[in-house]
Order: structure tokens, then C-alpha cells, then sequence
């Protein structure tokens, strides 16, 4: 059915834009989680390498600014408001803003193709949470779905995919291999979500669509304890067996992300590429879907499923990720559970 809404709110991660801000977004992601004042200061240094600044807001600019250009043209009167988890401009005071515009009701983007703990429950949970520091008038907000499997999303994957293979030169091509790459969550936290099963469908959907035989899901960015199982493979452990079989080339396809921001500058363009240069493999970096067109208008498609029983589009046999999640879904770290499959996204 139908619904009516005022405005639609990006949500995203955020990330330092200069030096001084970089300890303390990592001081508001890491809140309330007993990590080492020594681990921060390791992985300040990565945003060193860059100026301090995360790529990641800037990225967002660009995309609401195609979105609303791509709403404009269809004619969908519906302002767009940005707000973070973790840096400016920060959600509680993008939800007062909103509530001052008189917004009653928006929709919201969360920048995650995916359903985990970390790409989709923990953002409703900041959104409420924010909601509460806003008190009396803020806004309801309602998550749009997954959209792992979309058209728009797949799609635009695959042309890269393309692309990248199209770098290796044709006699070499047919032995080269591919790492599709998501962050690496906890094993308990992947148990009670469908994050690993829903990303291995978009692989499968992207090396489908790209004529690619020899692909595997590997793993980056994990963090925590070493005694703590997360998933895995870890892409550079993956890089040396694929320099193990006599590979010659690999493609990385992050899938995982939607925009190259410090993960994948860091983890795959710095930290992979180095043990791929250390090892003798050719390693070739796809490049995330960003602002393609068919991506933004995925966006407008998902609005209008909630906003003018559109159709809701999905590829391959899990169908389209229903609106509403369950009370129980992609707890941080539940039992495992039965995959959800319906018929009808990172950090």
C-alpha cells in the first residue's frame, strides 16, 4: 500500500574532513567498546596517509546531488536531507533541521546495500536514538529496503567488473581471477543476519552478468579482537593462495561498498595493493557504483515502491527485501537462525 511521506534522508557512516577531526570520529565510532587508545591512534595514522580526510562525505555531496537533480527530472517533489552516525552533519541535528522545515514523516537511504547488524539494524537504532535527543515533533523516519540484488545496483557492478577485466590484456584474461570484497563482521554477529548469504547472491548476479567463472567472496577491514572469529578470508591472506596457484592477474570488486571511501582506499588501493606488489601478482581495483545513473535511479525506484506501489525489482531468486524488518533481525550477536527468503544495502 501506498504511503505519504515529505522528505527523504540520507543516512551514512560520516568521516573526518581535516587532522583535527580525525580522533574524534573514531572516538564517536568507537563509543562504549573497550578498544585501545593505542588501536585508535593505528588507525588514525591511516587517515594520515589521505590529509586526515575520509572521502566517504564527500561522496555522499555528489550523490544527493545527482539524486536530486534524477528527482527533479521525474518531477517527485520531495526534499533531501544528509544526516551521519558518527561526524557532521550528524543525525540529531539534521532531524531538528528537518523538524523545523516542518517534515512530519521521511524515508530514509541508509548507504548499505546489505542486512547485518552493522549495515542496517545499527543505523534504525541511531535513527531512533536520535529521534529521542530531538524529542517532542522529530520526524518519524522509515528505512528503505536492502537492495542487494537490485537491478540498479547489480548492474552498474557489472559494468565494472567489465571494465576492470578489460585491463588485462586478452591472451591472460581467461586465467584471471576475481575477489568480490565486503567488510568482515563477526561470526556470531554474520549467524543471525543474512549479510554473508545476500552478499554471495550479488556476487553470483555480478560474475553471472560479467561471463566470470572463477570468482570467490573474501573479506577486508576486520577489526577487533584476534581471538574473535570474524569471516573470512582476509583479501591479502587470499591474494598469496591465489599467488599459491600460479595466478597471474586478479580483478577486487568491492561489492561490499557503494563508494570508494576509506576502506577501499585504504584496505584494498594501499594495504592489498602492496602485498600484491610484494607477491608478483597484477591486482586490478574495480570501481564501486558511486553515482551511476542506473544506481540514482534505483534510489528514485525505491522511494516510489513505498510512496506508488511501484514495482519492486530484484534479480536472481531472493526477490525483493520486504520494507518492515522483524523485531529479532540482525541482532549484533544472535544464534543462528534460517535465512529469510522473500517471494515478493556498509560499513
Amino acid at each position: 500500500m501506498s504511503e505519504t511521506y515529505d522528505a527523504l534522508l540520507v543516512v551514512s557512516f560520516g568521516g573526518p574532513e581535516g587532522t583535527g577531526d580525525v580522533m574524534p570520529f573514531l572516538e564517536n565510532v568507537l563509543r562504549g567498546r573497550n578498544v585501545p587508545r593505542e588501536r585508535m591512534e593505528q588507525v588514525a595514522r591511516h587517515y594520515d596517509l589521505f590529509g586526515g580526510v575520509s572521502p566517504i562525505n564527500a561522496q555522499n555531496r555528489k550523490l544527493i546531488a545527482a539524486l536530486r537533480a534524477e528527482l527533479d527530472t521525474h518531477h517527485i517533489t520531495l526534499p533531501v536531507y544528509w544526516g551521519n552516525r558518527n561526524w557532521h552533519p550528524l543525525l540529531a541535528d539534521e532531524l531538528r533541521r528537518m523538524r523545523s522545515d516542518g517534515v512530519r514523516r521521511a524515508l530514509a537511504f541508509v548507504t548499505s546495500a546489505y542486512s547485518s547488524y552493522s549495515g542496517c539494524r545499527q543505523y534504525r537504532e541511531d535513527i531512533e536514538r536520535a529521534r529521542a535527543e530531538v524529542g517532542e515533533g522529530a520526524p518519524q523516519v522509515d528505512k528503505l529496503r536492502a537492495f542487494y540484488n537490485h537491478p540498479g545496483f547489480v548492474e552498474p557492478n557489472v559494468e565494472n567488473l567489465q571494465a576492470a577485466l578489460r585491463e588485462i590484456p586478452a591472451g591472460r584474461r581467461d586465467g584471471a581471477r576475481v575477489a568480490f570484497t565486503a567488510h568482515s563482521i563477526p561470526s556470531a554477529m554474520a549467524a543471525g543476519c543474512d549479510y554473508e548469504p545476500q552478499l554471495l547472491e550479488t556476487c553470483r548476479l555480478v560474475a553471472a552478468g560479467a561471463g566470470v567463472r572463477s570468482w570467490r567472496l573474501v573479506f577486508q577491514s576486520r577489526s577487533g579482537s584476534p581471538a574473535q572469529p570474524w569471516l573470512a578470508p582476509d583479501i591479502c591472506d587470499h591474494l598469496r593462495e591465489l599467488k599459491d596457484e600460479g595466478a597471474a592477474d586478479v580483478v577486487v570488486a568491492p561489492v561490499g561498498f557503494i563508494s570508494d571511501h576509506m576502506e577501499v582506499l585504504y584496505d584494498l588501493d594501499t594495504e592489498a595493493r602492496a602485498v600484491a606488489a610484494e607477491i608478483g601478482i597484477r591486482l586490478i581495483r574495480a570501481a564501486t557504483v558511486g553515482t551511476h545513473p542506473a544506481f540514482v535511479s534505483m534510489i528514485r525506484e525505491l522511494i516510489l515502491e513505498r510512496t506508488d506501489d511501484a514495482p519492486r525489482r530484484a534479480l536472481g531468486s531472493h526477490g525483493a527485501r520486504q520494507d518492515a524488518c522483524a523485531v529479532d533481525c540482525c541482532l549484533p550477536g544472535a544464534t543462528a537462525r534460517p535465512p529469510a527468503r522473500e517471494s515478493a544495502d556498509a560499513r
